[in-house]
């Protein structure tokens, strides 16, 4: 009696998770923004349905993984050579602006030293569901807007491995020797693999005559791949999510790759369903509502920084005032990674409880917002296309409101139209009076 009532509570589950899912994709926003919601539906403070979540977390760790391994299978190393010049530099400048302000925040919000770094990260850190999403709806994936956003995107998902392998260190133990040898050795892990699969370029994985094509074979070859890179990752003392994504990046950078892709992204996509429901499960919201203002204000300083950072480093990265303000918009909410960092922390305890909900609260406020900025970007799409010459003229655009803009546009039209007409009336009578005067 008690297998089926533990069935009929993962049917609840699975069925409210496609549900919300389903309603977000519905008005074309990513569903993990559903599942999301789903966890906060079913969890302590929704109807209480899933009130254990031992098994939840333990496939949601397991979604981390294969996230991770995935995210690796659609890296390309070769649009990195073409894109680190603009791309790395970004990144670099993204995360030392968030650290610094984050660290400044610190003092001034009480949070911890920990908090402040993990924070710093995530605010460096977009969705890359999300943007990707916008650049489509746009169609402007494979415009010039489109490629260095993309770009930066990579190097971010590039960024993010050093990021948690910190993260993973600022337990009771601190950064020291040892975590920052770990993060040495897994830089030089990652170098070499990159150095290699740009010389030899894409070639066949062992076995792969056997293992591809084959309805059964091929999906458990994916996950002995990712699973057994992270268990060797693990046996020698670094982090096993790097491993995934390691593993990820070489089949990604193989013959092999979209076969594989194919097979594997079905149960990655189940898994990261359950990953995202956990989420959803630790967001409080009666932590929520008694916190309401530094909720909104964290979230409102995290927004308005991120957008004026990005806008100002595509700027000084040469790009024009539109297709800046359009990849900086684009990229300005927090991402799925903002999760994997906290997990870490979370499971560590680098972070307070209060500190992870604080945190768990602000990432979700953003990505739940992804329709404003969805909006956003498209009226900036036909900013775009009005060629606007200078930044006063895209922010009235995009603040002000198209109408008023246009009413403005006209009275303008009215003026410029009202001062040529005396103009020509003045010139006209001067004319006349030349004319009388010799005529006369």
């Amino acid at each position: 009696m008690e297998h089926v009532t533990n069935l009929s509570g993962l049917a609840y589950v699975v069925i409210t998770a496609l549900a919300c899912g389903m309603v977000f994709a519905h008005f074309k926003q990513p569903p993990l923004v559903g599942y999301l919601l789903a966890g906060v539906l079913l969890g302590p403070t929704g109807f209480e349905v899933v009130k254990s979540e031992g098994l939840v977390t333990s496939f949601a760790e397991i979604g981390v993984l294969m996230l991770l391994f995935i995210i690796g299978m659609e890296l390309s190393v070769r649009t990195l050579k073409y894109t680190w010049r603009l791309a790395f530099p970004a990144v670099a400048m993204q995360t030392i602006a968030s650290l610094m302000v984050m660290l400044i925040a610190s003092f001034l919000l009480g949070i911890s030293l920990s908090a402040a770094i993990l924070l710093g990260f995530v605010v460096a850190l977009s969705s890359t569901a999300v943007a990707v999403k916008l650049l489509e709806e746009l169609g402007a994936l494979r415009a010039r807007v489109g490629r260095i956003t993309i770009a930066v995107l990579i190097a971010q998902d590039l960024a993010f491995l050093p990021m948690l392998l910190i993260v993973e260190n600022l337990g009771s133990n601190g950064f020291d020797l040892a975590a920052a040898t770990q993060v040495l050795i897994s830089g030089l892990l990652l170098f070499a693999l990159v150095r290699l699969l740009l010389q030899q370029g894409r070639q066949h994985l062992p076995f792969y005559k056997i293992i591809i094509g084959h309805v059964d074979l091929s999906p458990l070859a994916g996950l002995v791949y990712c699973f057994g890179a992270s268990a060797i990752m693990g046996a020698i003392g670094l982090s096993p999510a790097y491993g995934a994504f390691l593993a990820g990046l070489a089949i990604g950078n193989s013959a092999e790759r979209e076969p594989l892709l194919a097979v594997v992204r079905p149960i990655q996509s189940v898994m990261l369903m359950i990953f995202f429901l956990s989420i959803g499960l630790l967001l409080d919201l009666n932590f929520v509502w008694e916190n309401l203002g530094l909720v909104f204000l964290l979230f409102l300083i995290v927004t308005l920084f991120k957008s004026a950072l990005n806008i100002f480093i595509f700027k000084l990265l040469g790009e024009t005032w539109q297709r800046a303000f359009l990849s900086g918009v684009i990229i300005s909410q927090l991402g799925e990674f903002s999760f994997l960092l906290a997990a870490s922390a979370i499971a560590i305890a680098a972070i307070t409880q209060e500190e992870a909900k604080l945190l768990i609260s602000v990432t979700v406020l953003s990505l739940a917002l992804s329709p404003f900025w969805l909006s956003t970007a498209r009226r900036l799409q036909r900013i775009a296309e009005r060629r606007l010459t200078t930044l006063k003229l895209v922010f009235d655009a995009t603040f002000v409101g198209e109408r008023l803009l246009a009413k403005r546009g006209a009275r303008w039209a009215r003026r410029s139209t009202t001062k040529t007409l005396i103009k020509a009336r003045f010139i006209k009578n001067k004319m006349t009076e030349k004319f009388l005067d010799r005529h006369s």
